[in-house]
C-alpha cells in the first residue's frame, strides 16, 4: 500500500507538503522525508505522536529510546513500520520538529492506495516556506518588566499590584503566631 501524506503547518499558512511513502516504511523514513522536504537539519531531536480526531496527541514514536520507566509502549522511529500504528484515511499526526518550544507540523493520512507500493519516498509537492526550523526560546517567552529601584522616583505606581495604601488591621497578628506549639510542626 502506498499512503500520501498532507503536512502543514500552523506558523505558516502558506506551507503544504504533500509526501507518497510506502506503508511498511518506518517512521524514521517518513520523518526524513518531512525534513528534506522542508530543508530542515536531522539533527534536532523530534518525535511523531499519533493524534484523535482533536489533534489530541495519543502515542508517541521518538527517534531514540529515552530510558525513561513507564507502563506504556515504547515505539522507535526506526523500528516501527508506517502500517503499524497508521491504517485510516484522515488519521492525524503532529511532528514536533522542535523539542525546546513544542513547535510541529499537523500530519494527515490523506489517501491510502492498496495494491501499489513505493520503493523510497516522495515529496509529490511543496507550496510556500516552512517556518523557520528553530527559534530563540526568549523570542517566546516574555520576561517581565523589573523597575530599576536605584531611581526610586522614577518607578511607575501603577506596574505594582493592590491597593496604594493598606489598612494594619487587615494584617494578621503575629504574636499569635508566637503561641503555636512549635513541636507539633516538623521542618
Amino acid at each position: 500500500m502506498v499512503y500520501k501524506f498532507v503536512i502543514v503547518s500552523d506558523e505558516a499558512d502558506n506551507f503544504k507538503l504533500q509526501i507518497a511513502i510506502d506503508s511498511t516504511a518506518t517512521f524514521m523514513q517518513l520523518r526524513n522525508i518531512i525534513l528534506d522536504s522542508a530543508g530542515y537539519s536531522k539533527e534536532q531531536m523530534d518525535s511523531f505522536y499519533i493524534c484523535d480526531d482533536e489533534w489530541n496527541r495519543e502515542k508517541e514514536v521518538t527517534c531514540m529510546d529515552m530510558g525513561t520507566d513507564t507502563d506504556e509502549d515504547i515505539w522507535i522511529m526506526d523500528d516501527t513500520q508506517l502500517d503499524e500504528l497508521l491504517e485510516d484515511e484522515g488519521q492525524r499526526l503532529k511532528f514536533v520538529f522542535d523539542y525546546m518550544t513544542e513547535r510541529f507540523f499537523k500530519v494527515k493520512l490523506k489517501e491510502v492506495i492498496p495494491g501499489k507500493s513505493l520503493h523510497d519516498p516522495l515529496c509529490e509537492s511543496k507550496i510556500g516556506n516552512p517556518p523557520v526550523e528553530t527559534v530563540d526560546i526568549s523570542d517566546i517567552i516574555t520576561i517581565p518588566k523589573i523597575p530599576d529601584a536605584s531611581n526610586i522616583e522614577a518607578i511607575d505606581e501603577s506596574e505594582f499590584y493592590g491597593d496604594q495604601e493598606y489598612n494594619e488591621d487587615e494584617i494578621s497578628d503575629f504574636d499569635e503566631m508566637d503561641s503555636l506549639d512549635s513541636d507539633n510542626y516538623k521542618f
